[in-house]
């Protein structure tokens, strides 16, 4: 198997300017980016400043600049759609309803990636196969979408993660002081509590929301999924 370094390595020298590490400096991503400044690769950084991040999470974003000599690639939500979707469901939609939340996601953070993604052939992330469940099959090298999916640390445990930090004195995202397991936008992360779940701090409130179906029955007859109506409406017919 291949180690992180190696994988990282090879995709930075392979892709060259059509790749890049897409973080949220979160430890995982802050590690690639380290990792990668240690074996002397020049790799872009990517990120997604949705409007409602934290705080924190934008001074760390300078912090990195500093450390590396580096600059941020930040990417952000087409202005005309934001105000769109606000307008109609208001600034803290993602609270009534999955579909919404789902909705912001789109408009603050897929879309922004997905044009990025236009440029680029290959792109490095920080999952792991413990976080969660879900990304318990994640594989070093996928093709996702016609492109390269590198999650270097995908085999990588939380020990591996804490022992890397340590030993190269990586910075660390402040929120993880306060308790915070993940960091996304302020409204929607907050921190875990005692026994729960690493990712209980995403969408705490949607215990009960997932058990909606998400479709959604045109005049004509058509079933569709309920965000792909909401994201017409916000962003046209080329969503």
């Amino acid at each position: 198997m291949r180690s992180a370094e190696e994988v990282l390595r090879w995709g930075c020298e392979t892709y060259g300017i059509r790749f890049a590490i897409v973080s949220s400096f979160q430890k995982e991503g802050v590690i690639l980016i380290d990792m990668a400044a240690r074996l002397g690769l020049t790799a872009r950084v990517i990120t997604i400043d949705t409007g409602r991040l934290p705080a924190e999470t934008l001074a760390m974003i300078d912090t990195v600049e500093s450390r590396y000599n580096m600059r941020v690639e930040r990417l952000r939500p087409e202005p005309a759609e934001l105000e769109r979707m606000t307008r109609q469901f208001g600034p803290d939609l993602f609270r009534d309803e999955v579909a919404l939340r789902k909705l912001c996601c789109q408009v603050r953070k897929v879309r922004p990636l997905d044009i990025a993604m236009i440029g680029l052939d290959a792109y490095a992330v920080g999952l792991r196969r413990e976080q969660s469940e879900s990304r318990q099959d994640t594989e070093l090298v996928a093709l996702v979408d016609g492109r390269q999916k590198l999650s270097p640390l995908a085999a990588w445990t939380s020990a591996d993660v804490e022992s890397y930090l340590r030993q190269h004195s990586v910075p660390i995202h402040p929120l993880y002081a306060s308790g915070y397991a993940t960091i996304g936008c302020a409204p929607c992360s907050r921190p875990v509590q005692a026994g729960e779940d690493l990712r209980a701090g995403r969408w705490w409130w949607e215990l009960e929301g997932d058990k909606e179906c998400g479709l959604h029955l045109t005049p004509e007859g058509k079933i569709e999924r309920r965000l792909d109506v909401l994201l017409r409406d916000v962003v046209g017919t080329h969503a």
